[in-house]
């Protein structure tokens, strides 16, 4: 396997959330404070920046092709190339926060994270196809990457300041997940594991901020690769392309929520996109199915 190709230099201050639109044939990812949506089409090597708002935490792909944004402040617009339309308008409790990672399940839903904000640690909600939202797990500090097990029967979970990968019991026909267990330990590891996915063999894909690598683990949460990525803050991974068989990967430059990094300390590859192709594909992501 060859080591991370450079796709698009975008100088992100957080590079975050790389999803593939299977209908588009695209790959969007966010620069969560400054708000920036970017798009990249492998067929003909261009990216864009396609749209811009205050804040993007992430976002899915619904069922109709559009893009659930989710915002600062319990915010979350549904994006139609352009045209936005407000889903959720505020959580009361989050409007000094921000959402951070989120996946769609099976059923539609969407699992959304919280960040912490000086006075309280972040959480994790559910947000329902109705628009219903409800809070699932307090008490987080930085709720971060998500995925399920391929039987559909597990939740993964990171929650990165506490440097654990968790597993929950996860009941697709109601959303609830239950008995969480750790998977991975990341205390003595270099870094803090940050965005992940699942790929077709049921392995977890890690990514390690300010640790430069991503780690593939075993579903028991034994380490099985590493690959160096030329950026300290490596935010995220997901697989793309028609058959699943890239992993593209989003970087950092900025140290936080506030002015850019340097590249001289964080990587002559930090706030950039790669693509790597490594010997395992991936499967496609759930879409959600949230009304407006």
């Amino acid at each position: 396997m060859e080591g991370p190709t450079l796709i698009a230099d975008t100088h992100n201050h957080t590079g975050e959330g790389p999803l593939w639109h299977p209908t588009e044939k695209r790959l969007y990812w966010v620069d969560i404070p400054n708000g920036r949506l970017f798009r990249y089409e492998p067929e003909t090597d261009a990216h864009e920046l396609c749209y811009e708002t205050t804040v993007i935490g992430g976002f899915t792909v619904q069922r109709d092709g559009s893009l659930l944004l989710f915002e600062d402040g319990g915010t979350v617009e549904v994006w139609n190339d352009g045209e936005t339309e407000t889903v959720v308008d505020s959580i009361p409790e989050e409007r000094d926060s921000r959402f951070n990672d989120v996946i769609a399940d099976p059923k539609g839903r969407v699992f959304c994270g919280t960040m912490p904000t000086d006075d309280r640690l972040g959480g994790l909600y559910r947000l329902d196809p109705d628009g219903t939202i409800t809070r699932v797990l307090d008490g987080v500090d930085i709720p971060n990457g998500m995925g399920f097990t391929p039987d559909r029967t597990g939740f993964y979970f990171v929650e990165t300041e506490a440097e654990k990968l968790y597993r929950f019991r996860y009941d697709a026909d109601t959303g609830a997940i239950s008995n969480r267990e750790v998977v991975v330990d990341a205390a003595d590891e270099r870094g803090n594991p940050d965005g992940m996915t699942v790929d077709r063999d049921g392995h977890v894909w890690t990514a390690y901020w300010n640790g430069g690598c991503l780690v593939r683990y075993t579903p028991d949460g034994v380490e099985d690769r590493r690959i160096d990525v030329p950026a300290r803050k490596v935010s995220s991974v997901t697989f793309a392309g028609d058959d699943y068989e890239d992993a593209y990967v989003t970087t950092a430059l900025g140290p936080g929520e506030g002015a850019a990094g340097s590249r001289e300390t964080e990587g002559e590859g930090a706030g950039a996109l790669f693509r790597i192709s490594p010997d395992v594909g991936g499967v496609p992501e759930f879409h959600s199915d949230i009304s407006v």
